[in-house]
């Protein structure tokens, strides 16, 4: 089957093309920046795919120009009806096929952005939960620490109330009103 199109079909073809291209580099830059407000790690991994795109993009715009360019030389148009039918056929072939294999690489790489658009949002969840989790670990922790400071503090409110220190000398006594002050600095601390 032929495909043979008319040259305002072809520029609304060319037209499309170019759109298309142009859109893909948009997303490119917009992916390119959130990839660069990423971790470290995942930044990394994100540059390099992005690169990847960028060339291939870069590939296709060569290969659209080179095309458009060829289509609007009027002296090529004349050497390929000059050259004969069958010459004329496989040079459409030709581009056809090319510009047919540079769609499909469009297409790969607009799936490739979206890929990589989905795998940003996930890590941007997972990013989330991982702050979600460590809050509620800080809140235990905290509350750990005033149960503690708590358990220590009652038999020692017992000795002031009471004046007894229960056959406790001096030096033990001493020794827990250092670690209720160690206890009060750790919970200063946080």
């Amino acid at each position: 089957m032929r495909f043979s199109y008319e040259p305002e079909q072809k520029r609304q073809k060319f037209s499309e093309i170019k759109a298309g291209l142009d859109d893909a580099e948009s997303l490119i830059r917009k992916m390119d920046l959130e990839a660069r407000s990423l971790q470290p790690n995942v930044k990394a991994v994100l540059l390099a795919k992005l690169r990847e795109y960028k060339s291939d993009l870069n590939n296709l715009k060569s290969e659209h120009k080179r095309l458009a360019s060829a289509n609007s030389n009027q002296a090529a148009r004349d050497d390929l009806l000059e050259s004969g039918m069958a010459d004329a056929m496989s040079v459409s072939a030709n581009q056809r096929g090319r510009l047919m294999m540079s769609t499909e690489r469009l297409n790969e790489s607009s799936d490739r952005i979206k890929e990589s658009r989905r795998t940003i949002r996930e890590t941007e969840e997972l990013g989330v939960s991982i702050l979600q989790d460590l809050h509620q670990q800080r809140q235990s922790l905290l509350h750990a620490n005033d149960t503690v400071f708590l358990l220590l503090k009652v038999p020692y409110r017992h000795h002031l109330l009471t004046g007894k220190f229960e056959g406790k000398d001096e030096k033990e006594i001493n020794e827990e009103r250092r670690k209720k002050e160690q206890v009060k600095e750790i919970k200063m601390l946080f």
